[in-house]
This record gives C-alpha cells, structure tokens and sequence, in this order.
C-alpha cells in the first residue's frame, strides 16, 4: 500500500512547495546583491549570469568586491574557493540520501543546486531523495536568486543613495542573523566567531598586515578560527 501512495506522489511538485519559502528569502538577498554589484560596477548581465550558474551568497559578494578592486586570479580562485567548499560536504553527506543506482551524470544535476538552505530542507527528509525531488527543490530558489539580482541591478539607477547605502549591509545582516542563534547555544560557537572577528580587527588596524589582500584576510581568518576551534575544542571520539 505505502509503494503504491509512493509512486503517486509528483516528486518535482512535492519539491517545488519545499522550494518555494527558500526562493522567497533568495530574491530579497540577491536583490541586494544586484545593487551592489551595480555600484561596483559591474554590468546586470554579468551579474545575473554569476547568479544563474554560482548560487553563492557569501562566494558571489567576496567575489564580486575582489573583482572590483582588480585582486589577482589566483587570490579570487582561493577565496572563492574556501567560502564554497562547504557545499562539497554538502553534497557528499546528501549523497547518503541518494539511490545507489543513480547515475553520475543526475548526480551532477542534483548537487548543481546545492545551498545551505536548500541542503537543510533535503537532509531532513525521511526517504531517499531523488533527481525530480532535487530539481524541483532547486527550480524556484534558482530563478528567486536569478531574478533577485537582475531587478537588483537594473533597479539600482532609480533608487536613492540612502537605499543603495543601505542594501550594501543586507548581507551582513544576513550572516549576523545566521550565527546569533548557534552563539546563544554554544558557548564554543561563539569564541570560535569571536577568533575569527579578532584576527579581522588586527587585518584592519595593525600595519603592514593590513596590506594583505581582501582574500587572502577571509582565508587566514577563516582557518585562524577552524585551527583554533579544533585545538581547544577537539571532538572526542566515542568509545565503547
């Protein structure tokens, strides 16, 4: 009986209702990051197309200022790199979720869409999670994001500057709002984030460091804090 109510469910339609709350938050965020691409700018074609084919909040907004001010190939790649690897383990723990008989080549279509939120939504479901599943949870979220930053940009030419200011910190708010509510659990959490704002405050005020490349600061700070996190709170193993 449970096989048969399995096979009636539109698993792209199940998918698109579990999307649709977390495209609803995308276009206001890429909004934002419309604007400021604008008024770094760079053109709304260029900043819908790195929308459309990235997905990154955090990746796309370090990226975007590295390119402004004209930082080295390599110091972009890095950085880049660092913040977005996260979705790596993403996609190796939802993997666990997926049929064995999968083939690679659906594999690679369903991690395509992969983000924090889209990745909590999928964790948590109780069955195997398949490619109609995945493409239905990814559609919406994707064309928020896309859609987000072309009015973002093309937008920006008529809102006043107080607004343009103003949207330029909605991503900071964002990540502020991501770590409160862990750091008011964990007292760990919250000196590990606290690390990494110190080793910042020195990047921008001591001299001669403070030359060191945007990216290469988000990369010291991000391992300053990851070392210091596993030297002072090393995760016990269980033992029998």
């Amino acid at each position: 009986m449970e096989k048969n109510e399995e096979r009636k469910i539109n698993y792209y339609i199940y998918g698109l209702k579990k999307g649709l709350p977390i495209a609803l938050a995308y276009l206001a965020v890429s909004f934002a990051f419309g604007v400021m691409t604008r008024t770094r700018g760079i053109s709304p074609l260029t900043a819908t197309i790195m929308s459309f084919i990235s997905l990154s909040s955090a990746g796309q907004f370090a990226g975007s200022k590295l390119i402004m001010i004209t930082a080295s190939y390599l110091e972009i790649f890095i950085t880049v790199l660092f913040i977005n690897i996260r979705y790596a383990l993403m996609s190796i723990s939802l993997s666990q979720k997926v049929d064995e008989s999968i083939p690679r080549w659906k594999r690679f279509l369903m991690s395509f869409g992969i983000t924090d939120e889209i990745y909590a939504i999928a964790i948590s479901e109780k069955k195997e999670v398949n490619l109609k599943y995945m493409l239905g949870i990814t559609t919406l979220p994707v064309i928020g994001w896309t859609l987000g930053t072309l009015i973002g940009s093309l937008g920006s030419a008529i809102f006043p500057d107080n607004l343009l200011v103003a949207m330029n910190i909605a991503l900071y708010a964002m990540f502020i709002a991501i770590i409160t509510p862990d750091a008011k659990r964990s007292i760990k959490i919250a000196l590990v984030i606290m690390v990494a704002v110190i080793i910042s405050v020195l990047f921008y005020y001591v001299p001669y460091i403070k030359e060191i490349g945007f990216g290469f600061k988000i990369i010291i700070s991000t391992f300053g804090a990851c070392i210091f996190g596993a030297l002072v709170f090393p995760k016990k193993e269980d033992t029998e």
